[in-house]
Formats: structure tokens, C-alpha cells, sequence
């Protein structure tokens, strides 16, 4: 007898298995340099075809006995639940890592058992556990999204596509099966409850995905386009990822490394660098990793950073145009988060500009509740939940709170940049100010989106910036007393950059 349901629920995993695989063995999928390493012989085409031979042909030779009622349908089932969360133990042991999908496929090859007919389970606990299946996909498929935005066709768009439209079918099929037979108030409590419980689910769960499958970016301009002279300079990281930059030499012995934000590139942050050169900084421009051209995994709340803006500091130390004593960091959104952090464990950093920072952990949220009250309290326990998945999620530690950065970097000036559009911006960068409030200073632009100060007023952003560099990053004697401006080789200040 045919069985369509599960005939249309093995075809749906066999495409995503096949797509999977053909991801990994053109090379178009991969699980990060580190866990590459982990592979047996470092081979994704070898576990490509693995994944072929034990996941994607039995699912799709089940897909077709269902549909057609194959004598052995049931026997099949049980065969493939039983390989397919083989598969993901397998995972587990050899990449030593832990993410949504293999819990998720662990519950779908649980669903495959019991769909066997072998294991036995009342229809409102097999409704329970297909809803959580469906919901858990769902919710990874909403995070991945960016990638079907940004990537297509792509084994990436496939897998939100299967995500998305799998997730939501089997929440549908498994709440009616939960409610079927119950009176009909229950049947809308049980929807009503199956609905807040998607919502909370992809609230929580998309957020930590999309931090951690982040689609390419690409450099779009470089510092030839701006007319500036620059080195192509390739950076290898402390846990030896290999970074693509730019540097733009200094003229005054003073240097910044310069972080863009999340899903984009060191290209997008080539005005601010034109301003800092035209005062006299030498400007390191960074892709950071995964980002550009720069080797790695992406890591959009920036947990990577501190070991990323290291090897910038660790490289302008050695520059002969640099005195190592006058290096900062000016990073914007991820970038100025990365910064304000890299601050603590780096002592190379003299200086921080970051502008757009807000949080990259839950206590970074700390603030939500003294300004939002109860909406801001259950804005801050989700993000608990979420910053503890996105742990889970990615090879990177949880970095300090930004807050805590600033408190432990003690010999740190910081200038917080924040855009006056975004009441948030500035309600974050006041919270990390208060700890440290004699090293810290805001400045709010009042008509700048995100990221967006030297767009909405130029002048007054080079004069603010360079201004707070000069400051902070002067040029010391060897007797050590400060030298006088007129001794130092910086060409802006107020009569280069205006007074806004």
C-alpha cells in the first residue's frame, strides 16, 4: 500500500542529503579549516560520496518504495533512521563539533524508526515530535536564508529552501496529527501553542544560524580606485588562518588596523581609510576571516576578532614607517566590536575608535530591561538562549562583554561612535561608557544610520577621529615626555579636516 507521506518526507531529506553532497565534493560546501583537518585524510569529496552512499540513495530508494507501496517499505525505514543517526554520531565523533542540523537529523532518523512500524508511539506523542523536528528546521532554515539571498544557486540556497519548506511541512503534519480527535478548543490551544512555539523557536534559533553560516562577500573596490598607494599584505593568525589586507603607509609613525562589520569587506570601509591617510595614519585594512579574500569561517557577532586584529598589530609592529607604541584600532559595527575587545589581550593597542558597536554577547544586552522594562527583560533572557546556541554553533570562545573590555583594558582610551538614528546605538555605547567613563567618550552623530558618521557629517567625523588618534597616539621622546604637535608629522587637525 503507498505510503505518500512518507514517500514525500524521504524525498524531501534525500534531496537535501544529495545536495549536500554534491556541496561537499565540488567543494562548494566545506566545515571550516579547522574541522576539514578532522576528516578522515582531510577529504570533503570522501565524505561527500560517504554522505551519497549512506544517506542520499537509501532515502531516495525509500522515497520511491513508499510511493509505490514496496512490499518492504517498512524494513527500509528502520534501515535508513538507523543509518541516518549513525551518520550524525559519526559526525560527532570525527568533527568533534556540535550543531541544529544534527539534532535535527538525529529526530528525523528517529522519525524514519518509527515510521517503520517497528517502534510503537501514540499519534499526539508522534504529532509532539514531529512538530519539534519541523520547528527546529524551520527555524535553521529562516537563519539561512542570507545564504539564499546572497548565494544562489548555491548548495546553500538548496538547503534553506529544503529547511524552510521540510520544517514547515512536517509542523503542519505533525500539529494536526497532535489535535486530530481532540475537542475543538483543544485543536486551537494546540495550534495557537504550535504557533508561538515556531515563532519563539526561529526568535531564538535563526539569529545563531545566520551568525554562523554567513554567505561570501566580495571586494568590490580597492585603494587604486581612491587613488592611494598601497601593499597587498597577507596575515597569518595566531590558530593560522590566512587574511587578505591592504596597507596604506603612514607618514607620521602612527598606524591603525581597520575592521568592517559583518557581511562585508575591507572595500567598504575605503573612505574612512582615505581620510586617516590624508592625516597622516597608516592604514591597515583588514578582511576578516571567511570575509573577502581573507581563508577561514565567518563569524558575524565577531568572536574571531581578537585573533584576527592581532596579526594587524603583530604586522604593523614590524613596519619601519610605524613606531609600535603609536598603533589603534578603528573598527565600525562587528568591526568596532572586535576592537573594543581585542583591546584586552593585545597591548600592542594604544587606542580604539569603534563606531556602530553594540553588543557580541548577552550581557552585552544588560541594559535592555533599565530601558524597555519587561520587554526589554524578555529581550535579554532570549538573548541568553541565543548567544548560548550561537556557542554551540561555532569553533570560537565567547568573548568578554564589551563593557567588561573597556573595565579591563585599563591603559585604553576608547572613542564610542554612535549613530543618531538608532536610539539602541546610543543606549549600548552609554552602557559600555559608564564602566570606564574617564577613558571612554561617546560622540553621537545626530543624522548618521548605522555605521553611517562620516556620510552624514565629514567634516566633523575627521575632525573627532583624527583629533582622538593625535590625542592618543602621540609620538614619545626617548627620554619619555610627549613630543609637541608642531614636532609630529600628522598633516590634518582643525585646519585640514574643518570644525563641523
Amino acid at each position: 500500500m503507498p505510503r505518500r507521506s512518507l514517500a514525500l518526507f524521504a524525498a524531501l531529506n534525500g534531496m537535501a542529503a544529495w545536495a549536500g553532497a554534491i556541496g561537499l565534493v565540488t567543494g562548494d560546501i566545506d566545515f571550516g579549516d579547522t574541522l576539514d583537518d578532522r576528516l578522515p585524510f582531510d577529504s570533503l569529496v570522501l565524505a561527500g560520496f560517504a554522505l551519497a552512499a549512506i544517506v542520499a540513495i537509501p532515502l531516495t530508494v525509500l522515497a520511491w518504495w513508499a510511493w509505490t507501496g514496496h512490499q518492504r517499505t517498512d524494513e527500509l525505514s528502520l534501515v535508513v533512521g538507523v543509518a541516518l543517526i549513525g551518520w550524525i554520531i559519526v559526525q560527532l565523533i570525527f568533527l568533534q563539533a556540535f550543531s541544529l542540523f544534527q539534532a535535527a537529523y538525529l529526530a528525523v532518523g528517529t522519525g524514519f524508526v518509527a515510521a517503520s512500524h517497528r517502534v510503537r508511539l501514540p499519534a499526539r506523542t508522534r504529532g509532539v515530535l514531529t512538530v519539534s523536528v519541523g520547528t527546529l528546521l524551520l527555524a535553521a532554515g529562516i537563519g539561512l536564508i542570507p545564504q539564499f539571498l546572497e548565494n544562489l544557486p548555491s548548495t546553500g540556497a538548496l538547503l534553506s529552501i529544503f529547511a524552510v519548506l521540510g520544517g514547515g511541512a512536517l509542523v503542519f503534519v505533525g500539529a494536526r496529527s497532535a489535535v486530530r480527535g481532540q475537542p475543538r478548543s483543544r485543536q486551537i490551544v494546540g495550534v495557537i501553542g504550535t504557533l508561538l512555539a515556531v515563532t519563539l523557536a526561529a526568535w531564538i534559533v535563526a539569529p545563531a544560524v545566520a551568525a554562523t553560516n554567513v554567505p561570501p562577500s566580495e571586494i568590490t573596490a580597492t585603494p587604486a580606485d581612491l587613488g592611494l598607494d598601497h601593499e597587498n599584505v597577507t596575515l597569518t593568525t595566531v590558530d593560522g588562518v590566512d587574511l587578505a589586507a591592504w596597507y596604506i603607509p603612514s607618514t607620521s609613525s602612527a598606524a591603525v588596523v581597520m575592521m568592517h562589520g559583518a557581511g562585508s569587506t575591507r572595500s567598504d570601509v575605503l573612505d574612512q581609510a582615505a581620510v586617516l591617510h590624508r592625516n597622516g595614519f597608516g592604514t591597515l585594512l583588514i578582511d576578516a576571516r571567511g570575509h573577502g579574500e581573507s581563508n577561514g569561517t565567518a563569524m558575524d557577532f565577531g568572536w574571531f576578532g581578537d585573533l584576527d586584529i592581532g596579526a594587524g598589530t603583530a604586522y604593523l609592529a614590524t613596519r619601519s614607517d610605524v613606531d609600535p607604541e603609536r598603533i589603534g584600532v578603528v573598527g565600525f559595527s562587528m568591526g568596532g566590536e572586535e576592537a573594543i575587545g581585542a583591546a584586552v589581550t593585545d597591548p600592542l593597542i594604544a587606542a580604539v575608535v569603534a563606531e556602530g558597536a553594540t553588543a557580541r554577547t548577552a550581557d552585552d544586552k544588560a541594559w535592555l530591561s533599565d530601558v524597555y522594562g519587561w520587554r526589554g527583560w524578555l529581550q535579554e533572557e532570549v538573548e541568553k538562549v541565543q548567544f548560548g546556541i550561537t556557542d554551540l554553533l561555532t569553533d570560537a570562545s565567547p568573548p568578554a562583554a564589551l563593557r567588561d573590555a573597556v573595565t579591563t583594558a585599563a591603559d585604553t582610551p576608547f572613542l564610542l561612535v554612535a549613530a543618531g538614528t538608532m536610539a539602541d546605538e546610543q543606549h549600548a555605547a552609554e552602557f559600555i561608557r559608564n564602566a570606564a567613563a574617564e577613558r571612554v567618550t561617546v560622540w553621537t552623530v545626530d543624522d548618521a544610520s548605522h555605521t553611517g558618521g562620516l556620510e552624514a557629517e565629514p567634516a566633523a567625523w575627521e575632525q573627532r577621529v583624527t583629533r582622538f588618534l593625535e590625542d592618543t597616539l602621540r609620538a614619545v621622546s626617548a627620554d619619555g615626555d610627549e613630543v609637541d604637535d608642531e614636532d609630529q608629522r600628522f598633516v590634518g587637525g582643525d585646519d585640514a579636516a574643518g570644525t563641523g
